[in-house]
C-alpha cells in the first residue's frame, strides 16, 4: 500500500510504500486490550498498605475471661472489630504485573498500527526535526496540521531539539521506534511516524521478508 509521505509543514515530499504486515493487518480488538491491561498492570506502583492484626500496636493480653461475662468472647483488642484494630484481607506492597507471551505482544503492536492506518489517522512524516528547539514555532506547525492529540515515532533516536521543542505542547508526544507501544498510539487520534520509524519498526518486527 503506498503512502504519500509530508513534511512538518504539511508539504507532500513523496511516497512510501507501507509494508501490509505492519499496517495492513485486520485490527484485534480483544488482542490489543490484553496488552493495553498488561501495560497498565506494570505501571502500578502496588505499594498502598494496611496493617493486620498482627501489625498494629497494642496489648496482646486478653481483654477479659472467656466465659461468665455475658459478653461475646473476645481474644484480642486488635481484632478488625475494635476502633484502632488490625484490617482483614486488606492491600499489601505487590507487583501487579505479569507475563504476556511476546506474540501477542507484536500482534498488539501491529493491530494498533493497522487501525490508525484502516481509520486514516496514520501520517508518514519525512523526518521529526527542529532547527531552533523552539516550541512556538513547532505548535504553529502542529496547529496547521490540526493535530489536537498526536503521537510522533521516530527511528532509533529522537531528535533533541525537536523532543525539547515537542514536550511543551498539549497533546503532542514522541517516542523512540523502542517505545512504541499499543496503549500510547490507541489513546492519541494522530500517529505520525517517520520514514526512519518505519524502517526500524520492521527490523524490531522482524517483516522485512513478508515485505519484500
Amino acid at each position: 500500500m503506498r503512502q504519500d509521505v509530508i513534511t512538518l509543514a504539511n508539504e507532500k515530499v513523496g511516497e512510501i510504500e507501507l509494508p501490509d504486515a505492519l499496517f495492513g493487518a485486520v485490527p484485534r480488538a480483544d488482542i490489543m486490550a490484553r496488552v493495553v491491561h498488561w501495560q497498565l498492570a506494570k505501571r502500578r506502583a502496588g505499594t498502598h498498605k494496611v496493617k493486620g492484626m498482627g501489625e498494629v500496636s497494642g496489648t496482646t493480653k486478653k481483654p477479659y475471661r472467656q466465659k461468665g461475662t455475658g459478653r461475646a468472647r473476645q481474644g484480642s483488642l486488635r481484632s478488625p472489630q475494635f476502633r484502632g484494630g488490625g484490617v482483614v484481607h486488606g492491600p499489601v506492597v505487590r507487583d501487579h504485573g505479569y507475563e504476556l507471551p511476546k506474540k501477542v505482544r507484536r500482534l498488539g503492536l501491529i493491530s494498533a498500527l493497522s487501525q490508525k492506518r484502516a481509520e486514516g489517522k496514520l501520517v508518514v512524516l519525512d523526518a521529526a526535526t527542529s532547527e531552533d528547539g523552539k516550541t512556538a514555532a513547532l505548535r504553529r506547525k502542529v496547529e496547521a496540521l490540526g493535530w489536537r492529540s498526536a503521537l510522533v515515532i521516530d527511528g532509533a533516536a529522537v531528535d533533541e531539539r525537536f523532543l525539547r521543542a515537542a514536550r511543551n505542547i498539549p497533546g503532542l508526544d514522541v517516542l523512540p521506534t523502542i517505545g512504541a507501544n499499543v496503549y500510547d498510539i490507541l489513546r492519541h487520534d494522530v500517529l505520525a511516524v517517520t520514514t526512519a520509524g518505519i524502517e526500524t519498526l520492521k527490523k524490531r518486527l522482524r517483516v522485512e521478508e513478508k515485505a519484500a
